[in-house]
């Protein structure tokens, strides 16, 4: 395999102590985890302790001032560990660099030493039953009454839903201006009229809790709001590339995992006297799903690159994410068919990670949207 230049020691060392943390604080417990629908908060304060959350925020705001690369490597780790119940990516990668890069520095020195502790959960609100990858056609509403805004609305499918202690949510200030008519306020689950619905079960990632949100009349001081009114459209827009790299990262290292799984298996596993690797229909499949895998790490790894260093455009990163996420989803079909009849037991990983990979060809936009994205770019004048 091409060797992997983008991290430095440091990084590896971090991957290691990732990895033990994974294999005694989590793996044991995932099982249990995804017969409740969620993890417990216990695990985010562990995790805080050990400097996994927020990596990346200065130390002044209580993280380590590591660099993007040591976000990549936990969301590896935990992709390829299929622990897919803590929602860290959500928390550290989209809550807390939104109000890092464009809050106030009251916002910053309030949540932040907090998330970094994991005493404080953060959740994105953004999709809505009318609204997913079009994010201008949200619905909930914030009015201004003099040195308040006044909230009422509905999100749905919100990851750390059930756990967290605050979003930053989107609204619409101005329903009149469309996209500039969106604005982000940090609303505390504290507040009055702030409901959590159902704890939704969906058809995997079943250790993640992800939630219906309520707003009913909440009521937050303007103060709580990030960036100006109307910058909400663009400052998604600016935090969409590094999303979308996590999302490929982590793809792009289950689609790894799978590969690997299935080489031991087949190595081992016999049917009509030899092994099922013995069989030319699996060497000349697993040979062109590892040319393939292989040949994307190559463009994941640039991309991851270049966000690190605040340089990855928003098509390159819509292009890993559709290759990464729509080949995962073959690697992870291929390779389950292998195993047989215990491809399809839970007990066997292959199996887990067909069901949690699906939504990542939805969330963070779906793969038809990273297609017009992309068509955009190569087609525009």
């Amino acid at each position: 395999m091409i060797p992997r230049t983008i991290f430095k020691e440091d990084h590896e060392l971090f991957r290691d102590a990732v990895r033990r943390f994974i294999k005694s604080e989590i793996t044991p417990y995932h099982h249990e985890w995804e017969k409740v629908g969620q993890v417990p908060r216990e695990i985010w304060v562990k995790a805080g302790a050990n400097g996994f959350l927020c990596c990346n925020l200065p130390e002044e705001y209580g993280g380590s001032g590591a660099d993007f690369l040591f976000n990549v490597v936990l969301h590896e780790e935990l992709a390829r560990a299929l622990a897919t119940g803590p929602g860290f990516a959500v928390h550290s990668d989209m809550v807390a660099t939104y109000i890092h890069k464009f809050g106030s520095e009251v916002q910053k020195r309030q949540w932040l030493p907090k998330m970094a502790a994991g005493e404080a959960i953060g959740a994105l609100g953004l999709t809505e039953p009318g609204a997913g990858s079009d994010l201008k056609a949200i619905q909930t509403r914030a009015v201004r009454d003099r040195d308040d805004y006044v909230i009422n609305g509905q999100k749905v499918y919100i990851s750390n839903g059930q756990l967290c202690d605050l979003v930053v949510l989107a609204c619409k200030t101005d329903p009149s201006a469309g996209a500039k008519g969106i604005t982000f306020v940090i609303v505390e689950s504290s507040r009055d009229g702030f409901e959590r619905g159902r704890n939704l079960e969906k058809i995997g990632l079943k250790a993640q809790d992800t939630s219906e949100l309520f707003f009913n009349n909440v009521r937050v001081p303007v103060a709580n709001r990030i960036g100006e009114e109307g910058d909400g459209f663009r400052i998604a827009m600016h935090n969409l590339a590094h999303e979308r790299i996590t999302i490929a990262a982590s793809a792009q290292a289950m689609s790894e995992a799978a590969l690997q799984w299935t080489y031991d298996y087949t190595r081992e596993r016999k049917a009509f006297g030899q092994t099922i690797a013995e069989f030319q229909n699996t060497r000349f499949k697993l040979a062109g799903l590892t040319a393939e895998v292989r040949a994307l790490r190559v463009f994941v790894d640039e991309c991851i690159k270049l966000a690190a260093a605040d340089g990855l455009g928003g098509t390159d990163a819509a292009m890993a994410k559709l290759l990464t996420t729509e080949l995962l989803g073959r690697v992870a079909d291929e390779c389950l068919q292998f195993f047989g009849g215990y491809g399809y037991m839970v007990e066997y990983p292959i199996a887990r990670l067909y069901t949690d990979c699906r939504v990542r060809r939805i969330a963070g936009g779906s793969s038809e949207i990273m297609r017009e994205i992309i068509s955009r770019e190569i087609l525009k004048d």
